[in-house]
């Protein structure tokens, strides 16, 4: 599945995102992976070659979808000419929120409640 987070683990990935040494560690990867450097989100980062992101992003608000594009769009930018933001620029790791995972989530809801209803 596309997801990367530790909701697919229920109630024990969330209670484990909360511990101070999970946060500690997720801080630490999330500047070490570098995405935040050009202002992208962790879902930005989504791959859009499986098919529920795909439906995801057909859903999202206008302005959202549009706030994505532009980021995307810079950070293509940036990269070609070997290039970050300035540090002041970077997306923070307590700034960035999941603004595609919840659609994702509802899309694999639906296909599951569809499939279980063409066996019946």
């Amino acid at each position: 599945m596309a997801s990367s987070s530790l909701t697919q683990f229920g109630s024990f990935g969330r209670s484990l995102q909360r511990t101070r040494g999970w946060i500690g560690l997720s801080k630490w990867f999330y500047n070490i992976a570098g995405f935040n450097k050009y202002g992208l989100m962790k879902d930005d980062t989504i791959s859009e070659r499986f098919p529920e992101v795909k439906e995801a992003i057909k859903r999202l608000p206008e302005d959202v979808y549009n706030d994505r594009m532009f980021r995307i769009k810079r950070a293509l930018d940036l990269s070609l000419k070997h290039r970050i933001l300035p540090k002041e620029e970077w997306t923070k790791f307590d700034e960035d929120k999941s603004y595609l995972q919840p659609y994702i989530d509802d899309v694999l809801a639906e296909w599951k409640e569809q499939r279980e209803w063409n066996k019946q």
